[in-house]
């Protein structure tokens, strides 16, 4: 790369950002049809356009809230019913969430979809997750009956097999006793080492199960879930995108992906209703 584009790129990524963080509230409250202006109404009734709600997972060491500041207000204004949970919730840990076993992590996520598809009488619900929050559900999808109640997943930075945390979890083999210490007092962040049981058992024989939409938004900025093109998903029924084949100046990592990326958020919303999907460009920080 030549070097007035390297310099380049720093302020492009600083106006992108700047357009993301003032984007008037006006334009998103334009295309409101909610039928509720709730988030976590449980009296909300999802609408003839978007028949689906929309259940937000959050990732490691986020919770209903925060990590959905954006993304949540984003989809009600755009007409859907939206809901996010907590789990994965350690004794005497509070606000950080997403560290207890990720297969008991599913069973709570498994209990809060029954709750919104009995309180909105929909038969399916999609879900929208972020980190963890994008590689958990598929464990309620393949083991736990979620196929049948789900309609499509998506994940912002997915860890899908692992997150090696650039590297960094591959040091663990020298120093003795490291890898037990994580596993005794954080199970969730043990679950997600790549080679661990769990996501031994999570990815055998595919995937993907039948019956359910996929999609994998990645960044290659993403410091996390590394290499980024581990996020990606194998099946029949998967779509993969690189967040900078759409925009080449975004340069989200793994954080801002889910936390206030609109660009992301838009093809977030493309995956969510496809016949009615629209081209994501750098312009669609303000869509």
């Amino acid at each position: 790369m030549l070097p007035w584009k390297r310099a380049l790129r720093p302020l492009a990524a600083l106006l992108l950002t700047a357009a993301v963080a003032t984007v008037p509230a006006a334009i998103a409250a334009a295309a409101d049809t909610a039928p509720s202006s709730g988030w976590n109404d449980f009296s909300c009734k999802p609408s003839a356009a978007h028949p689906r709600p929309v259940v937000l997972v959050h990732g490691t060491l986020g919770n209903s809230v925060d990590n959905w500041l954006s993304l949540a207000p984003y989809l009600k204004d755009r007409g859907y019913c939206v809901y996010s949970l907590d789990y994965g919730q350690l004794t005497g840990v509070p606000l950080f969430y997403g560290l207890g076993p990720i297969d008991k992590s599913a069973e709570q996520l498994s209990a809060f979809v029954d709750k919104v598809l009995a309180a909105t009488g929909a038969a399916k619900a999609d879900l929208v997750g972020h980190s963890q929050g994008g590689m958990m559900p598929r464990y309620y999808l393949k083991f736990l009956g979620g196929a049948g109640k789900v309609n499509a997943l998506v994940g912002l930075a997915p860890d899908n097999h692992g997150a090696t945390l650039s590297g960094l979890t591959n040091l663990l083999p020298y120093f003795p006793g490291a890898s037990d210490l994580v596993k005794a007092t954080t199970p969730g962040l043990a679950d997600q080492i790549p080679g661990s049981d769990f996501l031994a058992k999570l990815n055998a024989g595919g995937d993907t199960v039948p019956g359910v939409h996929y999609t994998v938004i990645a960044t290659k900025y993403d410091e996390v879930a590394t290499p980024w093109q581990s996020q990606y998903l194998s099946g029949s029924d998967v779509h993969n995108v690189l967040l900078q084949d759409l925009c080449p100046l975004d340069l989200s990592e793994h954080v801002a992906i889910g936390l206030f990326d609109r660009i992301a958020f838009h093809e977030v919303t493309n995956a969510l209703d496809p016949p009615h999907a629209t081209a994501t460009t750098c312009a669609s920080v303000f869509s």
